[in-house]
């Protein structure tokens, strides 16, 4: 009988924890459901916002479709004060007074061409973390949103400046930066878009190579010109069996680059990073 009566009480149990993970994997179809709705209908804001702008004078890339899932794995940020020989002459399809509506902490946009990058950046002063598991309307969510910390500048006149998002089963937010470990794919997108409210700055993507997971701008001072051209001389060293590196464009420590940086499925002391220089025009010394 006591042992009859034992498999009925894992009977049950089993049963109770069936339904547990249901019940939890039904809340997070819906939350993977709403936060997909809610960068769609920014879509196609943003879209409307481009179809009434006047035309470029070149072709303007497009913006794709956003989406969301579940994901694997010390100065203060200042305005913008972007020097206008960096900015390219293209149109800016972003409103970013309806953006800035919606949430004031968003300031750019980054759109990286043939992938799913294409999304809203925002940097929450005083809480680096918060965007971790909070999206653009600053709601609780898994995927979190696109975004730097603090110590960086919203003017990306840094040396560099990193900029983070998650690694998505479904392929988006930055799980694309993982394309660029493929050496085909890295040597035909170089390109890098990241829109402001003042105009386009154009990245070449000069590096892509898993790093470990210590905190880069904590760990370099990259305002020291010795320390920054040390740095990026190692970058140009990696000899990875997954680092591709672009050996015919030239970044020294005059320049401005981003560092994008996403997780590692199954490597939770490892991140992917992409890097890339922003353009400089003839007239800039």
């Amino acid at each position: 009988m006591k042992k009859r009566s034992g498999w009925k009480i894992i009977f049950v149990l089993s049963i109770i924890g069936c339904l547990c993970c249901a019940g939890f994997f039904g809340w997070y179809v819906y939350q993977t459901y709403q936060v997909q709705k809610e960068y769609q209908e920014l879509q196609e804001e943003m879209n409307t916002a481009k179809e009434t702008a006047v035309e470029p004078a070149e072709e303007q890339p497009t913006l794709e479709e956003i989406e969301n899932a579940e994901f694997t794995g010390e100065q203060e940020g200042e305005e913008a004060e972007i020097s206008e020989s960096f900015f390219v002459d293209m149109e800016n399809p972003i409103n970013f007074e309806e953006l800035q509506a919606i949430n004031t902490d968003i300031y750019a946009w980054i759109r990286i061409p043939d992938t799913k990058i294409d999304y809203p950046i925002a940097q929450r002063a005083g809480d680096d973390s918060f965007y971790l598991s909070h999206d653009m309307y600053q709601e609780p969510r898994f995927a979190g949103c696109i975004y730097t910390e603090d110590c960086n500048s919203k003017d990306f006149m840094d040396p560099n400046t990193v900029i983070y998002g998650h690694n998505m089963k479904n392929q988006s937010m930055f799980q694309n930066l993982h394309l660029f470990a493929d050496p085909d794919f890295f040597k035909s997108h170089p390109d890098v878009y990241i829109y402001t409210p003042e105009g386009v700055l154009k990245y070449t993507v000069f590096a892509a190579y898993t790093y470990d997971d210590r905190h880069i701008m904590n760990s370099f001072d990259f305002n020291d010109p010795a320390v920054f051209q040390q740095y990026l001389d190692e970058v140009f060293s990696v000899r990875a069996m997954d680092a591709n590196i672009r050996e015919d464009v030239s970044v020294t420590a005059d320049d401005h680059i981003i560092t994008m940086s996403t997780c590692v499925g199954g490597q939770t002391q490892s991140r992917y990073l992409v890097q890339a220089v922003l353009t400089r025009s003839e007239n800039d010394g």
